[in-house]
């Protein structure tokens, strides 16, 4: 039992998840810090920096609506920031990576079923129709 659980444990998918979440928490952080240190701050410049105090009452039942707008601000601001600060700039470095050609340049439409096949395929793996090699 004792070796099943080392096998399990030491599989490299489970090795791998444990450290994708653990450096997911650490980059969590990282992101929440410059959110809240540094672009919450130019969110303020114009205006109040904190709606917490925001509510109404209907009928002894308090609606902190505030609270609301500040976590709703700061979803906006994080996800702007990782959208601009991380998914921008590793889509570029990978487009400059990128060494195998595009789909459409080695693949084309069957005339038949319009399934996408190799540019060299006298026949259409989908349909079974026969088709003329592409130059």
């Amino acid at each position: 039992m004792l070796k099943d659980f080392k096998a399990f444990v030491l599989r490299g998918n489970v090795v791998d998840l444990a450290v994708g979440i653990v450096i997911g928490v650490a980059f969590g952080t990282v992101v929440s810090s410059f959110v809240k240190n540094l672009l919450t701050p130019l969110v303020s410049i114009p205006g109040k920096a904190n709606f917490s105090a925001l509510h109404f009452t209907v009928r002894h039942s308090v609606f902190l609506y505030g609270t609301f707008l500040n976590d709703l601000i700061s979803f906006v601001i994080v996800a702007a920031a990782v959208f601009f600060f991380v998914v921008r700039p590793i889509n570029s470095l990978m487009a400059r990576r990128r060494t195998e050609p595009d789909v459409e340049s080695v693949t084309r439409d069957c005339p038949e079923c319009l399934s996408s096949i190799p540019r060299a395929a006298t026949r259409c793996a989908f349909c079974t129709a026969k088709v003329t090699a592409a130059a």
